[in-house]
């Protein structure tokens, strides 16, 4: 069997320390590297081109939903595993949609994530055990049907809900990007009024929801 080159990312660097010791026990697989953001791992990604690719969601600047696109229309090779501690409905239908191969729990058993490596590798897709059979019937059902709020925003949008969100203002969130202000503001207006909210501290609170940012 061929080696399986994997790469690993989270913004907590002992919940990274803990996993990658886990992969470097199990067989043919090799830890490529780890980043603690989005914008880290798409980076890696396009440096080291891995097999599979373990994803947070909760990470910052980027969050792992916000990457995981990329990463599947730009390295379509690459096979992405959720790996969160949100288990709710929402969160596993938006990667699901978005191209996730697997989403795991982190409070998953550590046999699961060999089995889930193996599995996606093989072309197969990998729901932890522990996510209901609800969610993946809702999914079946939904799959070609309506998508939630959050998936109604363009990238750009959620990208500065999510630097608005953990604090950025708008100098620095147009600095980041490299538009201008005037931009920020018009994104920041569009997206109060797509989501029917029209103050930064419910823009928060949908962030926290929607699990762009961690409460």
């Amino acid at each position: 069997m061929s080696v399986i080159r994997v790469a690993l990312a989270d913004d907590h660097a002992l919940v990274r320390a803990g996993i990658r010791a886990l992969l470097e026990r199990l067989p043919q697989i090799v830890v490529v590297g780890e980043a603690s953001s989005g914008r880290e791992i798409l980076n890696l990604v396009k440096k080291e081109a891995p097999d599979v690719v373990l994803l947070d969601i909760t990470m910052s600047e980027l969050s792992g939903l916000e990457a995981l696109p990329h990463i599947v229309s730009d390295y379509p090779a690459a096979r992405v595993i959720i790996l969160s501690g949100h288990a709710n409905e929402e969160f596993v239908l938006r990667a699901l949609r978005c191209g996730a191969a697997g989403y795991m729990l982190k409070d998953a058993a550590a046999e699961e994530l060999g089995l889930a490596i193996k599995a996606v590798t093989g072309g197969k897709m990998y729901l932890s055990s522990s996510i209901s059979r609800t969610v993946i019937e809702s999914y079946l059902e939904r799959s070609s049907g309506q998508a939630s709020a959050a998936e109604h925003l363009t990238a750009r949008q959620r990208e500065i809900l999510q630097l608005i969100a953990e604090g950025k203002g708008t100098k620095e969130i147009a600095y980041m990007l490299g538009i201008s202000i005037k931009t920020v503001e018009a994104h920041r207006a569009q997206l109060m009024d797509r989501l029917g909210i029209h103050d930064i501290a419910g823009l928060v609170r949908y962030a926290i929801r929607a699990g762009l940012v961690s409460a």
